[in-house]
């Protein structure tokens, strides 16, 4: 049995993108790292300051797959003498509504996870404050999808299709090229995909259907989908560790994933890769883009607190340590990328576009008629 190489990244997906057109390739991908991340100062070598008693606590509240390292955590919690209380609350979903279920007794003072397929929700529900954060000079136009500032973006990432290179190359056959490749008789059987009604990569699959074959013929793509032996599990672990047959004992070569999959398959392999062992399809109108944000909760205590921590989520130093922690690309322009992200990550130029306003207006029918041409 083939070995689970890399971690679950969750989603984000969250989540993740939309603006009326977003930025080519050359201008969305931060500049290359040129020398190693350092290395982390190791017990032995110096002591861990440590906080008064009285120091205040900040909480964050997020979606489970929010992950960053400790190091950069405990730098700027010494910086302002404050304790960061990390509160994740289920995926992105689940996590929004427990905030605004509890907005007039706020169970955070920041909220990280918001993403675009949910931001119209969150911005209807009143329960973020505006902060013109002064880092938002740093962060990519093209992601600020707020202009009240309630929200802030801090990572994108794209979920795309990914193919097993070397099942294509054993068996003489082309991979993928975009989405119409799926339908068509020599692609039969080979897909794998996830239940939209209870996966967020699922969900963004779907949405980049509805944007590049619009709302009047995506149905139609389904039903070809489905007559072509699509493969539907319910959510993306199932469908890489389980069903993927670069990652498991399955015998699909193509599973809908992220952008981001083949440099976490170099990342995390046991032996060094010259390569990556899968590729994403970046064709036009082929991926979903998934922005992520933060917010000041209405209702803070801690205000100033809250604002610094939004400033420091925004900055360089943060930034450059969400790679390899969330599989996302960071949303400062300045922020420099690890080797293997430069080496293997593909950006799409032209995702698929559906706008958070259509998204909440519609998400759940679509969702439903989905089910009726798929699932039934």
């Amino acid at each position: 049995m083939k070995k689970r190489t890399w971690f679950h990244m969750g989603i984000l997906i969250v989540t993740i993108g939309l603006t009326a057109a977003f930025a080519a390739i050359s201008t969305l991908t931060p500049a290359v790292a040129s020398s190693p991340l350092p290395q982390t100062a190791t017990p032995e070598q110096t002591a861990t300051p440590e906080l008064p008693p009285d120091a205040p606590t900040l909480t964050l509240m997020s979606h489970d797959s929010f992950n960053i390292s400790e190091a950069v955590l405990r730098e700027f919690e010494l910086a302002n003498q404050v304790r960061v209380q990390l509160l994740p609350s289920g995926d992105a979903g689940t996590a929004l509504n427990q905030a605004i279920l509890s907005k007039n007794n706020p169970l955070a003072d920041v909220f990280f996870g918001v993403d675009n397929t949910f931001l119209s929700r969150a911005l209807r529900a009143d329960i973020f404050e505006p902060y013109d954060s002064p880092v938002l000079a740093e962060i990519r136009d093209e992601l600020k999808l707020d202009v009240q500032n309630r929200l802030l973006p801090v990572d994108y990432g794209d979920v795309c299709l990914n193919y097993d290179k070397e099942w294509f190359a054993k068996k003489g056959i082309a991979p993928p090229r975009n989405l119409e490749s799926l339908i068509e008789p020599t692609y039969k059987g080979l897909t794998v995909v996830e239940n939209p009604a209870t996966s967020s990569p699922g969900l963004a699959f779907l949405l980049t259907t509805i944007g590049h074959f619009g709302e009047d013929k995506y149905l139609d793509y389904w039903r070809a989908l489905r007559d072509n032996d699509v493969l539907v599990v319910d959510g993306w672990e199932e469908a890489y560790w389980g069903q993927f047959s670069a990652a498991s004992d399955g015998n699909r070569p193509i599973v809908v994933s992220y952008a981001s999959s083949p440099p976490a398959e170099v990342y995390f392999a046991e032996q060094p890769l010259e390569e990556a062992p899968t590729a994403a399809v970046t064709a036009d109108g082929s991926c979903f883009r998934q922005v992520e944000f933060v917010g000041i909760l209405k209702g803070t205590a801690h205000r100033a607190l809250a604002e610094k921590l939004v400033d420091y989520m925004l900055s360089r130093r943060f930034q450059e340590d969400i790679p390899l922690n969330m599989f996302m690309f960071p949303a400062n322009v300045n922020a420099i990328l690890p080797e293997v992200f430069v080496k293997f990550a593909q950006i799409p130029e032209q995702p698929a576009v559906v706008s958070p306003e259509a998204i909440e207006a519609n998400r759940e029918r679509w969702i439903e008629e989905w089910m009726e041409v798929v699932l039934r």
